[in-house]
């Protein structure tokens, strides 16, 4: 006889996935990018880096990077995220600007470019069809 096949022999692997979803999100790039990195707003940034002493938070929330939106446990922790590959990716991804609500509106078909003609336009495009036609 042979082996027995264990049912469900996967488990681990979608448990993991499961996990990955439903832990706890950082901040998102419009969200960093429209309040954090505001150009206007300078005076936050500062905040956000000089932070008060946190118990709750890691490295008593001293070492913070408002790109990535993280709190490292060391400064050395720090800086060395700021050579790593992932910061460097997070700072080219806030250099595009954010995508707004404005442009989501356009991609879904609700701008401005494709609104109904009014009644009073609408008599120059069937002139134009009638000048083709004849």
């Amino acid at each position: 006889m042979g082996r027995l096949r264990r049912s469900r022999a996967h488990h681990a692997r979608r448990d993991v996935h499961r996990a990955a979803r439903t832990r706890a999100r950082t901040r998102d790039l419009d969200q960093i990018q429209l309040i954090d990195l505001d150009p206007k707003v300078c005076v936050h940034r500062a905040a956000l880096e000089a932070q008060p002493i946190d118990y709750d938070l890691p490295g008593l929330a001293q070492h913070y990077c408002v790109e990535c939106a993280k709190y490292y446990e060391t400064d050395n922790a720090l800086k060395s995220h700021w050579k790593s590959k992932v910061h460097k990716r997070r700072l080219k991804e806030l250099k595009e600007p954010a995508y707004t609500i404005e442009e989501s509106e356009r991609a879904a078909g609700l701008g401005r470019e494709n609104k109904r003609a009014t009644a009073a336009s609408s008599s120059t495009p069937s002139a134009a069809v009638d000048a083709i036609m004849s």
